[in-house]
């Protein structure tokens, strides 16, 4: 059976493993990213995983998904935060080309988690399709039938960037954001708080974490509203781990995009929670993969 390695760099974690041509996870594991390490710290641990199973496995090839703006017909980072030291020029696809003469593509981690929700996910079938994962930012991605939309130089749905009234969407509606605002409002370091603790004391009637939550729901729903007045998407996925707390947040997001979105389109746009949760960013590896090299179910790479 075809086997390809997939692996999901994220600013913590590496997570990696083998996937099948039918898109079964055989196994997959994790490793610390030491994203403080760089860039080249970075490449050699992804070479160590794949010199691992090539001398283990038949493989195909090798799909990656990544933090940072990507080339993906070069496979390489154009552009990155300071999180990781001199990850922008990090060419994914030729080193592991030349290293272990196996086919490689490399993607967006966004783009990637986009893609598994339109193959096997909360989007699949849909023609427009937005993905915004909210976390320590806000990233997203736009599928038009199933394929990522990139944009004229690979920078498209940056979303996280977004003018809204008050400041930029990631700053005022992300994980980060909810954080920050209540040991603010509290008086008390951030580091005494994260979401998971804040959700659960909103769920207890602490009234500054419900106001909070409130606050960022309604940026949510500004920045959703901006970005389907340009997508007009038919589906928005929402992922990252605050999107864990769905029962709480779900009506209160749909209610915050009907205030900010004219009932024309809002009535015909879907908000849904993503699927793949932990393994999106492997799922997306090897579906960008898969889409870049043109592979039948049976076919063999050339």
């Amino acid at each position: 059976m075809s086997k390809y390695v997939a692996i999901d760099i994220g600013g913590t974690q590496i997570k990696y493993g083998l996937i099948d041509e039918t898109g079964t996870i055989l196994e997959d594991y994790k490793i610390d990213t030491e994203a403080h390490l760089g860039g080249p710290a970075i490449l050699d641990k992804v070479g160590q995983i794949v010199g691992t199973y090539q001398a283990e496995h038949e493989l195909i090839g090798v799909g990656i998904s990544s933090a940072g703006m990507i080339d993906p017909d070069k496979g390489e980072i154009f552009y990155a935060g300071p999180q990781i030291p001199n990850y922008a020029g990090t060419n994914f696809k030729a080193t592991i080309e030349l290293e272990f003469g196996l086919p490689c593509e490399a993607e967006n981690d966004v783009n990637c988690a986009g893609l598994a929700e339109s193959q096997v996910g909360a989007t699949r079938g849909a023609s427009v399709a937005v993905c915004l994962t909210i976390g320590t930012g806000i990233g997203g991605s736009l599928l038009l039938d199933g394929k990522v939309f990139h944009g004229f130089s690979n920078s498209a749905c940056e979303v996280g960037y977004i003018h809204l009234p008050d400041g930029a969407f990631q700053d005022l509606a992300s994980t980060t954001a909810l954080v920050t605002e209540v040991a603010k409002q509290v008086d008390e370091p951030v580091s005494n708080w994260s979401g998971l603790r804040i959700f659960d004391e909103a769920k207890s009637g602490n009234d500054v974490c419900l106001a909070a939550i409130d606050r960022m729901v309604d940026y949510l729903g500004q920045g959703i509203a901006n970005i389907c007045y340009v997508t007009n998407p038919e589906i928005v996925v929402l992922g990252g781990g605050i999107m864990a707390q769905r029962e709480f947040l779900e009506e209160r997001i749909k209610a915050a995009l009907k205030r900010h979105l004219v009932s024309s389109i809002a009535d015909k746009t879907r908000i849904v929670f993503a699927q793949n949760e932990n393994v999106a960013g492997m799922l997306g590896a090897y579906y960008h993969f898969r889409q870049k090299q043109r592979v039948g179910q049976k076919s063999v790479i050339r």
